[in-house]
């Protein structure tokens, strides 16, 4: 007997019908009226004496677009006050590199970036003052070990990017979701400042300033082609700097599986941004950058090439946040750089058969999966090891500004781990 387009008879494919009705409605009234992110309730001497590096760095400073920290023993006596959050930033990277203050073998500078709403510490939801008292914790280590911290607002954002890719603001200020502009601002801050950008979620288990060392920048073969990949110059920690960028895994699926798609995933190995690292004007993030406006401008054009006008249309909410900017835009701008630069074979960057090892291509290092995504739980591991483990360098929250609960996104997640379907589903909220 056959049936029409490979379906089981509606008897046999009833159990799976009502469980995915089930699912729906639990979702509904469960999901659905699950809280926001629980803001702190205690009162401001709890946070002064539990966070004290976030209540005098953040909560105290005036705001200027932002806050900042830049190390006592970086500044120059000559050296002029900033005013605004974009004149601090170019100060400490002018700083950082006339004293070799850069991340080991790289020329990264020793400035982390995050972006918040505002200062208000007490107001914040529960957990993000304590990674930013971390972040602030080995920024203030003083000697060696020391690194510049800024934490920028929506107006210190906007400034800078008005300042370093002009041509995009009109289109970042019309996109519709915040993450949207948090997601092209992180590409532009490391492309223009340079440093180490950190969602406000994440937490250091190591500091920048051993992230490096010299296994990760060591020779490794394919084993496929057998093809060896190595740095473009011999590397020492303080002398030779030839590392310009760091990325990270956060998928990592058997490319002869169907497993990176039901994870929602686009690609087999695909990259992270909440947790990167470059220095100023890599090719990767122009291209990053030059991909995003490219779509923009595209989806406009039937608007006369107004973006505001193809915004109010609702065109820009069409679009997947995750392939504007965010993760998936950040994999396939690397790919294709690094493939055609130096001939990289994608999928070899897995950790699956090797154990998880950081891979240098050039410039370019790609952490395996447990550097910014360990202590993943036995369901979708892909190779994830536990925070203690000493590949383990930041530990996300997923707490991101754009989180919120969505039907019909944890109906798709379901959907495709249980049935291989609504692989088009957006795993983000649009």
């Amino acid at each position: 007997m056959f049936y029409k387009c490979g379906l089981r008879p509606l008897a046999y494919r009833r159990p799976q019908l009502l469980a995915a009705l089930l699912l729906v409605l639990v979702l509904y009234f469960w999901l659905g009226n699950t809280p926001k992110a629980v803001k702190g309730k205690q009162n401001a001497d709890y946070y002064r004496e539990k966070y004290p590096l976030a209540w005098t760095h953040v909560h105290l400073a005036s705001e200027q677009g932002g806050i900042w920290y830049i190390p006592p023993n970086w500044l120059r006596t000559t050296d002029p006050l900033p005013t605004t959050i974009v004149e601090a930033a170019h100060l400490a990277y002018s700083l950082a590199m006339a004293s070799s203050r850069t991340i080991p073998y790289s020329s990264i500078p020793l400035i982390v970036h995050q972006t918040w709403k505002d200062t208000k510490v007490d107001r914040w939801p529960h957990g993000l003052a304590y990674g930013v008292e971390k972040w602030l914790g080995y920024a203030t280590a003083g000697g060696n070990a020391s690194m510049a911290y800024f934490l920028w607002l929506d107006k210190g954002c906007k400034q800078l990017i008005a300042e370093s890719e002009p041509q995009i603001l009109d289109i970042v200020d019309a996109l519709p979701l915040q993450a949207e502009k948090s997601d092209v601002f992180r590409v532009v801050v490391l492309n223009s400042i340079g440093g180490i950008y950190e969602d406000i979620d994440t937490v250091p288990l190591r500091s920048p300033v051993s992230w490096l060392d010299e296994t990760d920048i060591s020779p490794w073969k394919d084993t496929e082609t057998g093809k060896t990949y190595s740095t473009t110059s011999n590397p020492s920690p303080s002398v030779s700097r030839p590392i310009q960028l760091l990325l990270g895994i956060e998928g990592d699926n058997d490319p002869k599986s169907d497993a990176y798609w039901r994870m929602g995933y686009n690609y087999h190995v695909q990259l992270t941004q909440w947790a990167f690292a470059s220095a100023p004007r890599h090719p990767i993030l122009d291209r990053v950058i030059s991909a995003f406006t490219q779509r923009i401008n595209q989806l406009a054009k039937p608007y006369g090439g107004n973006v505001t006008a193809a915004a109010r249309a609702g065109e820009l909410k069409k679009e997947d946040p995750l392939k504007l900017a965010g993760p998936e835009a950040i994999t396939a701008a690397a790919m294709e750089w690094l493939q055609g630069k130096a001939g990289l074979r994608w999928n070899a960057l897995s950790g699956l058969k090797d154990g998880g090892r950081s891979k240098v291509v050039g410039d370019t290092v790609i952490f395996p999966i447990t550097a910014f995504s360990p202590g993943r739980g036995r369901f979708g591991n892909m190779g994830s090891k536990p925070v203690t483990d000493p590949d383990a360098r930041v530990w996300h929250g997923g707490q991101g500004s754009w989180k919120k609960i969505d039907l019909k996104v944890e109906f798709g997640k379901f959907c495709r781990t249980m049935f291989g379907s609504c692989r088009d589903w957006s795993p983000v909220p649009q």
